[in-house]
């Protein structure tokens, strides 16, 4: 079964959600990030996605006090990412309680850099590559650069990388649905790669519509903040998802 992988994006320590990465579409919720890590744990995922918005648009991190008060209090995984373009701001990362890094500007500009922490830190690098129009954007999503997506794939698949966030940013925050036809074509193309994918889930059907098409993880944010999918929703899939009988 597919799992899920709740998300907490952030900006000045709250909770937000964009819509197609527009940083001037934003709207903040109430939730704590704390608590909102919090109710995802209980539910049982084994990962949970935070990005720093501050941090992607500033190029360095902005919210690590938040990531370590997330840390502490839940015991699953933390995939980071946001403004991790040095190896200060991935120690820093990683001291707060990250348990994988999220990489995505550095990987396009500095390739070299990212090819590295590949080899240093192996699994706990994750590529993140979030397309518009099959371009891979950078800086927050506020630029775009001339590769597209499999040559940003191509150049690390064989350096040891093997999980890669694909975002499609027109989706995302929009609740439209999924671009399933991208991550299908990705998942054939790097059979030995697990992809994520990220932007316009709606509901618990485009889960199972992803299930169906034997994709290997999903990320669910706006949709379970405006009660499009429910934490008991999320709560029945992971345990089923763990079950021996779904591996």
């Amino acid at each position: 079964m597919i799992k899920i992988i709740p998300a907490i994006d952030l900006i000045d320590g709250r909770c937000v959600r964009l819509t197609r990465g527009d940083y001037l579409q934003k709207k903040v919720y109430d939730a704590s990030p704390v608590d909102m890590a919090r109710s995802y744990a209980d539910c049982g995922v084994e990962r949970i996605h935070v990005v720093d918005l501050d941090g992607a648009k500033a190029g360095e991190p902005h919210n690590l006090r938040t990531l370590e008060a997330i840390a502490s209090a839940v015991s699953c995984e933390i995939e980071w990412g946001g403004g991790l373009g040095s190896d200060q701001a991935l120690r820093g990362a990683f001291d707060a309680g990250a348990t994988h890094a999220i990489i995505g500007s550095a990987a396009v500009l500095r390739p070299d850099q990212f090819a590295t922490w590949l080899k240093q830190y192996g699994a706990r690098m994750i590529l993140g590559a979030d397309v518009r129009d099959d371009r891979v954007a950078i800086s927050g999503w506020q630029d775009s650069s001339p590769l597209g997506i499999e040559d940003v794939i191509s150049q690390f698949a064989p350096m040891g990388l093997q999980e890669c966030i694909v975002t499609e940013i027109s989706r995302d925050g929009t609740l439209e649905g999924p671009a399933a036809s991208l991550y299908v074509r990705l998942q054939r193309q790097f059979p030995s790669l697990s992809f994520t994918v990220s932007g316009g889930i709606s509901c618990m059907t485009d889960i199972h519509m992803l299930d169906a098409l034997h994709l290997r993880k999903v990320i669910v944010g706006k949709a379970v903040y405006e009660n499009h999918i429910s934490l008991e929703e999320i709560k029945s899939w992971s345990q089923n998802a763990s079950s021996p009988a779904s591996m």
